[in-house]
């Protein structure tokens, strides 16, 4: 069994408020998912995140083909950190670990994916050419999207 991590770090000039309120809504995946993943909620994302929330989604990550992907919040900790776990989907593990913490002029958010492959060998002769760099995209295009809405992270030079 073969697990694979994924793991991406992005700065924003934003609060650690700013960044929760928007990172903590599943009704913002949207705005952050290609559109050609036809990403659709289909039931909670009614409320505040909150432990134990199951968020029903469709979701078309290859080949035109719709999937149903049930995630459970297994943890959340206000303005540090949530984790989604799949409980039904396309994976045969997901576990999403999302961190924010605050840095000089914003916050550093960091995701680290743990996940593993359907279908066994095959799924994994498949990952280096499909799996893999249709996750790196899908973070790309999230990472630019966030610098469309809140902005580039410059840090400030200290003068000696």
């Amino acid at each position: 069994m073969k697990i694979y991590t994924l793991h991406k770090t992005q700065k924003l000039p934003i609060s650690m408020e700013t960044a929760w309120d928007f990172l903590s809504d599943p009704k913002n995946l949207k705005n952050i998912t290609p559109d050609y993943m036809g990403f659709e909620i289909l039931s909670g994302a009614d409320r505040p995140m909150y432990e134990g929330q199951l968020i029903q989604y469709i979701v078309t990550p290859i080949l035109g083909i719709k999937t149903k992907w049930v995630t459970e919040i297994t943890h959340a900790k206000h303005l540090h950190y949530f984790v989604d776990e799949q409980r039904f989907g396309p994976y045969a593990l997901w576990h999403h670990k999302h961190f924010i913490k605050e840095i000089e002029g914003g916050v550093e958010m960091e995701d680290i994916v743990d996940y593993k492959v359907p279908l066994g060998i095959l799924g994994q002769l498949v990952h280096p050419f499909l799996v893999k760099p249709k996750l790196e995209e899908i973070f790309t295009y999230r990472t630019k999207k966030l610098e469309e809405l809140f902005g580039v992270y410059t840090q400030k030079q200290s003068k000696s």
